[in-house]
């Protein structure tokens, strides 16, 4: 999953994409309101993890704004307020959760993951598709009664795959979101981590087709 961290305190955001990381999450930072911003203009993500004290206003604008926007991606706000009133504010605006600091980084994980089940419509963690079973949480497929292990790249692919069944994605969609702004990307990659998808899906009934000029989807037999 691609993430976008705006938070001004730069030892809880190293903190937090690292830890991100290790997961296997795409996570760009931005420490103000002005980039955040720009970054929302120009990419797509998946959660954003959003602080309420900012050196260039309140996030909860930044989320007001969002909303109007009819951008729907899910928020989860970071806040040191611990009144009820001030988290059920950030609600009311349209937040999908929030987490009082200081948190627990396995806290803020599975908070991003309950918020992303909710948004993809799942209430169980692991999905059945063409009889392979996929865990997100683990990071592993179940073919045939084997687990098979994804490497984190591996892992955000067919997390993608799997949640839009039949949608082409273009070779350019699929590096934006598997790298962050920061990544160094080489021409060939994504067909390197498509090739290696393919070869833990042989012999089941998913396959990943190559539309020329398009890009690539994940089709299924039966």
């Amino acid at each position: 999953m691609k993430f976008l961290l705006v938070e001004d305190n730069t030892d809880l955001a190293d903190a937090v994409r690292s830890r991100m990381r290790l997961d296997g999450h795409v996570i760009d930072h931005a420490s103000n309101l002005e980039d955040a911003t720009a970054y929302v203009a120009t990419d797509e993500y998946d959660l954003i993890l959003l602080d309420i004290m900012l050196p260039d206003g309140d996030g909860r604008e930044f989320l007001k704004r969002h909303r109007a926007g009819k951008l729907d991606t899910p928020v989860i706000v970071l806040t040191a307020r611990s009144q009820v009133s001030d988290r059920i504010g950030s609600l009311d605006l349209g937040a999908d959760d929030y987490v009082t600091k200081p948190f627990d980084h396995a806290e803020l994980e599975a908070r991003c993951r309950a918020v992303l089940r909710r948004k993809s419509g799942i209430t169980k963690s692991t999905i059945e598709i063409g009889g392979v079973v996929f865990d997100p949480v683990a990071g592993h497929l179940t073919v045939d009664g084997e687990i098979v292990s994804l490497r984190n790249r591996e892992l955000r692919l067919m997390e993608l795959f799997v949640n839009s069944p039949g949608h082409v994605f273009s070779k350019q969609k699929l590096a934006d979101r598997l790298f962050s702004y920061d990544d160094n990307v080489s021409d060939n990659a994504i067909e390197v981590y498509v090739g290696r998808l393919r070869k833990h899906l042989e012999g089941t009934n998913l396959r990943i087709t190559t539309l020329r000029g398009l890009g690539y989807r994940l089709d299924h037999d039966g």
